[in-house]
């Protein structure tokens, strides 16, 4: 029988599959649920909310679901993960899509790269899309990973946080930009770690055996 539970939100928006058995691979006696039932969510020891996609349709779901409910009880008791969007969902507000208000767990703007980003002279891409090193502030999360170690990132908007020791990892792509946000028993991280190999692994694997403390 599992010693615990970890629940990952299921919302209709997500790369549930691989997060799901990333998790899985790093903690196999841990009981790994993709669900959307609130009960269930609520028992669970953690719990991840992930995101692809449109800030608009993710946070409608979440809203329509009673997800942010869920999310406001989970972030009192237990370890919270944001990945990608879930972050982003964790900000007061985005550009995207005209403006769309979010769950407002950590103050800060998620704001467009641009069309015209450039750096050195040379033009870069949106999305951003690819590895890029993180930059680490002191967090458990980061317990036995490099500092500047390379995570797979892919996104067109990115977090300007308001409070800057809630920053627990700096990225830049063309500007600075925070990579990961911290706050008590809540983590989140703009890129994906179950698909950053080695680097992202450990810290879904930190994250199993976290307490919620900093």
């Amino acid at each position: 029988m599992a010693s615990k539970i970890c629940a990952v939100i299921d919302y209709g928006m997500g790369n549930l599959h691989s997060a799901h058995g990333a998790l899985q691979t790093v903690s196999p006696d841990t009981q790994v649920i993709v669900t959307g039932d609130p009960e269930v969510i609520l028992k669970a020891d953690h719990v991840v909310l992930p995101g692809v996609g449109a800030i608009r349709d993710c946070m409608a779901e979440i809203r329509a679901q009673g997800i942010d409910q869920v999310v406001a009880e989970v972030r009192k008791t237990k370890p919270l993960l944001g990945i990608c969007v879930g972050l982003q969902a964790m900000m007061d507000r985005s550009e995207e899509n005209g403006g769309v208000d979010c769950m407002g767990i950590f103050p800060g703007q998620v704001c467009f790269f641009g069309n015209d980003l450039v750096e050195n002279g040379e033009r870069l891409k949106v999305p951003h899309m690819g590895w890029n090193t993180v930059a680490q502030v002191k967090h458990p999360l980061w317990a036995g990973i490099a500092d500047n170690s390379r995570f797979y990132f892919v996104h067109s908007y990115y977090v300007d946080a308001v409070n800057g020791e809630q920053v627990k990892g700096h990225g830049h792509y063309g500007v600075d930009f925070a990579a990961a946000m911290g706050e008590d028993n809540v983590f989140a991280v703009q890129f994906h770690p179950e698909k950053s190999h080695n680097a992202g692994l450990a810290l879904l694997k930190n994250f199993l055996s976290w307490d919620g403390q900093g």
